[in-house]
């Protein structure tokens, strides 16, 4: 079977559910666009990834396995979309050791595979038979604004959230936007915030 590489378009959040999150990826070549549901510990991982903002003090679990992988030689040299069922994509990641040329697929979700790929800078393939089962026909207008749309929600979204689960860089941009807009308690309690990540 035919593999088609797909490129990052955006991660938007779900209209009906609370933390669920849309990864849109689109074929390099032509016009459509594979939807995957993700959870939003997912979703902000990949966006950390493609915004490369770095996370204060404790690394991220895709990080962590991006420093151990890199600390014994292993690489990753592409993710695959393999298959889909009852509308659950399954994926699998390819690594390589650097030193030996051992090869090795390994079976993962694909908000996971998809957050490795991009700290590897390999490349998202999946089947034609996936895509044209499961694409759509995308409107390239919106890409360009929904792809780091986790980091631009809206206000609803940032309170119902909650401060604590925010990057330090995330809460330094929300602490000057609430000083502009002159609400002090909310500035109060994002620098209380920054002040204890900072400790830690």
């Amino acid at each position: 079977m035919d593999l088609v590489q797909l490129n990052i378009a955006a991660i938007r959040q779900s209209d009906s559910q609370n933390n669920v999150y849309v990864l849109l990826l689109n074929e390099t070549v032509g016009k459509r666009q594979l939807p995957i549901v993700i959870g939003w510990c997912e979703a902000r991982s990949i966006a950390i990834a493609l915004d490369g903002t770095e996370e204060p003090g404790r690394p991220l679990t895709h990080d962590l396995f991006k420093t151990f992988g890199d600390s014994y030689d292993i690489t990753i040299q592409k993710v695959v979309i393999h298959t889909l069922i009852e509308g659950i994509f399954h994926s699998s990641f390819h690594c390589k050791h650097k030193v030996t040329g051992e090869e090795v697929k390994i079976d993962a979700r694909t908000s996971d595979a998809i957050a490795l790929a991009i700290r590897y800078s390999c490349p998202v393939f999946t089947y034609e038979d996936i895509l044209g089962r499961a694409g759509i026909i995308v409107n390239s207008s919106r890409e360009e604004d929904d792809l780091f749309s986790l980091d631009e929600e809206d206000d609803k979204s940032d309170e119902a959230q909650g401060i604590h689960t925010f990057s330090l860089d995330k809460l330094k941009k929300m602490l000057v936007a609430a000083i502009e807009e002159e609400d002090y308690e909310k500035a109060s309690e994002l620098r209380d915030e920054i002040k204890k990540r900072n400790e830690n």
